[in-house]
């Protein structure tokens, strides 16, 4: 059994002249993660491994919400391919993790996050928003044979504010 944890960067400031790859959180991007953080706590399965976009506003997201989940630092990386917005590249980290994974979160972009929730998840989105969760179960012993799987859960920064 595998399980995937799809995390979209929380809502980025568009206020400073910065590259893309540079831009960090607004306000309601920090308080929109730490809302996950905060609910993710009791939901999700233990991680063996997270993996992160080398953006700053992903990278940002990902450490307030690992703050609020019991997860040591060895098992985060970042994964210059999760800076990727049609999936193509994101699907094969994702395929490429070890058999030894079984939980894996990722934090990255849209819409590439949307698109593979939709491709694997048997629960459809129209638009996996800023802050927003997707897990997705699959009854597979190989990350390489995912196909469509369960979904676990889909949180919304909105729901909880």
């Amino acid at each position: 059994m595998k399980t995937l944890y799809m995390i979209r960067h929380a809502k980025s400031s568009w206020e400073f002249d910065l590259s893309d790859e540079k831009r960090p959180l607004n306000q309601r991007g920090l308080s929109d993660a730490d809302l996950i953080g905060k609910e993710l706590r009791t939901l999700v399965k233990p991680i063996d491994l997270i993996l992160c976009s080398p953006a700053v506003r992903a990278h940002n997201t990902a450490k307030i919400i690992l703050d609020h989940l019991d997860v040591s630092n060895d098992i985060f990386s970042l994964e210059p391919d999760l800076y990727d917005f049609s999936g193509h590249s994101v699907v094969e980290v994702i395929k490429n993790c070890k058999d030894q994974i079984n939980t894996l979160m990722i934090f990255g972009h849209n819409h590439a996050l949307t698109s593979i929730a939709n491709l694997y998840g048997n629960e459809r989105i129209d638009n996996l928003p800023t802050a927003g969760v997707v897990g997705i179960e699959f009854d597979v012993n190989s990350w390489k044979n995912i196909k469509v799987g369960k979904n676990l859960l889909i949180i919304f920064p909105k729901s909880l504010r």
